[in-house]
């Protein structure tokens, strides 16, 4: 998802970008991927790829969300540097914050506290991937590596199946699903006031094109994300006004929920001088598109 957002920014057509898909490379191969590097030579590299899932999946399969996770990091990184690739935008995840830390959330709370088990083994492969980054170039400060941490993202490319999605996607698909079936209820799990941070990943994909035109500038770990935060009610209410459906919603409190807020601080972000441009309801509408154009 975000790097086809990347591909589609309007800054990417002044860069050559070479995207192979899984076909094309398995990164979990480190010798195909070094094999790769080495070709291509390129002058910066944005590991955007990652084994992604909602709390279902991740709950269901731990260890493949761990160990995929860690092979795709150390592949990526060890082979950049082992090519001699100055330059690496690292992009990690705000689960790797501690499930009852202080929000917002700054970036030196990382590993100060545990983590949230619905999601920790993803959460241990981007801790990984960024203390890697952060080691490399502590040992070689010639290798300029860096780290985004996005807040949770949605949008267009995103995975709509349900043993797979995300919250925004999974929201879209059941009230979209609700609407084609004539229901009057769809479910949420628990009670709906747990919050979340969500942006739109073509604001994910400008906050990456700025940071790859203006590279020297970023700091070495810095949040991505919007400086607010919605309740799960919310985001149901947004994409059923968005969708049409009219219905009401029933709450599960037996379903596990996750941490109860996630808010990432975006005070370096905003020093650095961006800021995430789309609404909610914005995006979820192009999302929505997305789905009914192609998956529907």
């Amino acid at each position: 998802m975000v790097g086809k957002n990347i591909i589609e920014h309007p800054r990417s057509s002044s860069w050559e970008l070479f995207a192979p898909g899984r076909k094309e490379l398995e990164l979990t191969d480190y010798q195909r991927t070094e094999n790769y590097i080495r070709q291509i030579k390129p002058d910066i590299i944005v590991h955007a790829a990652g084994h992604v899932g909602g709390i279902q999946a991740n709950v269901a399969h731990p260890v493949d969300f761990l160990v995929t996770n860690i092979d795709l990091g150390r592949n990526i990184i060890m082979a950049a540097k082992n090519n001699g690739v100055k330059k690496l935008l690292n992009l990690a995840s705000s689960c790797m914050y501690p499930r009852n830390a202080e929000n917002p959330l700054d970036e030196d709370l990382i590993l100060r506290g545990e983590l949230e088990p619905t999601n920790e083994g993803y959460a241990l492969a981007k801790i990984f991937a960024t203390r890697l980054c952060q080691y490399i170039r502590r040992e070689s400060p010639e290798f300029n590596y860096k780290t985004f941490i996005p807040c949770n993202l949605y949008g267009r490319y995103d995975k709509f199946a349900p043993e797979h999605s995300h919250l925004i996607p999974a929201i879209i698909h059941k009230i979209h699903q609700a609407k084609m079936q004539g229901l009057d209820s769809v479910e949420i799990w628990g009670d709906g006031t747990a919050r979340r941070e969500f942006m739109y990943a073509g604001d994910v994909a400008d906050a990456v094109m700025c940071g790859v035109d203006s590279f020297d500038s970023l700091p070495e770990l810095m949040n991505i994300g919007l400086g607010h935060d919605y309740s799960i009610n919310d985001y149901y209410a947004e994409a059923a006004a968005v969708i049409g459906w009219q219905g009401h919603f029933v709450h599960d409190l037996s379903k596990p929920v996750g941490m109860k807020r996630k808010l990432v601080s975006v005070q370096k972000q905003s020093n650095w001088g961006w800021n995430a441009s789309t609404p909610l309801r914005d995006g979820i509408a192009k999302t929505y598109q997305y789905y009914v154009e192609n998956l529907t």
